[in-house]
């Protein structure tokens, strides 16, 4: 299991202060893809003219463009929460940008009420995010949120 309370003291401590959206983004992914097992891509995408732009990530190359409202992505964007997908292949509408994803999460960003991107994680493993995961991911994506906002990046 997953320690979060280390993990989200080890995101504070990297981009705490740090003036860099690129840096910071690659970074808090880079630190889920080493810490986290059983993953095969971790990043972010950005809103950017009403749609989901890859930002950075750890893993296989990855859609450029997502609209809001399709795939995993899209879906936590427009429900505006997190979503745990067990089964992707029985997600409706699902977009595979890696055939061998087999479960997700993703973790809207909000900068107040407004959602500037999300985090997506996936897996090769079926079922692989847990409540423990959520939990845990869901205060990574409010730390990484806040650090941001805080050096003016979002």
């Amino acid at each position: 299991m997953t320690d979060y309370r280390e993990l989200n003291a080890t995101l504070r401590s990297l981009i705490g202060g740090v003036p860099h959206l690129v840096a910071n983004l690659a970074n808090a992914s880079a630190l889920l893809y080493e810490k986290l097992d059983r993953l095969n891509w971790a990043g972010f995408y950005l809103i950017e003219d009403e749609k989901l732009v890859l930002n950075a990530f750890q893993g296989k190359v990855a859609c450029i463009e997502i609209p809001i409202g399709r795939g995993v992505c899209g879906s936590a964007v427009a429900e505006r929460k997190t979503l745990v997908v067990p089964d992707v292949h029985k997600f409706p509408g699902h977009i595979a940008c890696d055939g061998a994803s087999n479960s997700e999460i993703v973790i809207p960003l909000f900068k107040g009420d407004e959602i500037f991107g999300v985090l997506d994680i996936d897996s090769p493993v079926f079922d692989r995010f847990d409540d423990n995961d959520k939990a845990g991911l869901e205060e990574f994506a409010l730390i990484l949120s806040s650090e941001l906002q805080k050096t003016n990046l979002i």
